[in-house]
């Protein structure tokens, strides 16, 4: 399977989004600033998400991203094929020329496994990703990281200032 950072991306920054959703939309910078993506790179994700509905943007103050429809009707085969992902696992991408031209001895095989690969992302929702104990314990944990990161930020601020007043 050819599942490169693009397709994992996606699926972890539609991931962020659902799971951050609930006080509106979310903004690309605290995906950027929680998952660890480039903003740019999130930015391009986010075009080819929108282009294909699974997210809706909404502008002005307070805007972001939200899904474009319920967490339970977005899987992850969907997402990963918004962003022009394969999941097929064959040297030729199916076509079956190849070994120079002709179908090779393993052509079904891998044909099969990217089938089955397709299939099982199929049945994965983002509302089964969810509901999973250790996504929402990671999830917790990446809240709490970002608020320390606010606080001492809010503290250098407020020493800087202070700092400034007393000269």
């Amino acid at each position: 399977m050819r599942l490169t950072t693009k397709g994992r991306y996606a699926v972890t920054a539609m991931l962020d989004l659902s799971i951050n959703a609930n006080s509106g939309p979310v903004n690309l910078n605290d995906i950027s600033q929680r998952q660890d993506i480039s903003l740019s790179y999130l930015e391009q994700l986010f075009s080819k998400l929108r282009k294909n509905n699974l997210v809706k943007s909404v502008r002005g103050p307070g805007g972001g991203y939200c899904l474009s429809r319920d967490e339970t009707d977005i899987h992850m085969a969907e997402i990963i094929n918004a962003v022009s992902e394969s999941l097929d696992t064959t040297k030729c991408q199916g076509s079956g020329d190849c070994q120079k031209g002709s179908i090779c001895l393993t052509h079904h095989l891998w044909q099969d496994l990217s089938e089955q690969i397709y299939g099982y992302l199929s049945n994965i929702s983002l509302a089964d990703l969810i509901s999973k104990r250790e996504i929402s314990e990671i999830a917790q944990d990446q809240h709490e990281r970002q608020m320390e990161k606010l606080e001492k930020s809010f503290d250098t601020i407020v020493s800087t200032a202070a700092s400034r007043t007393s000269l």
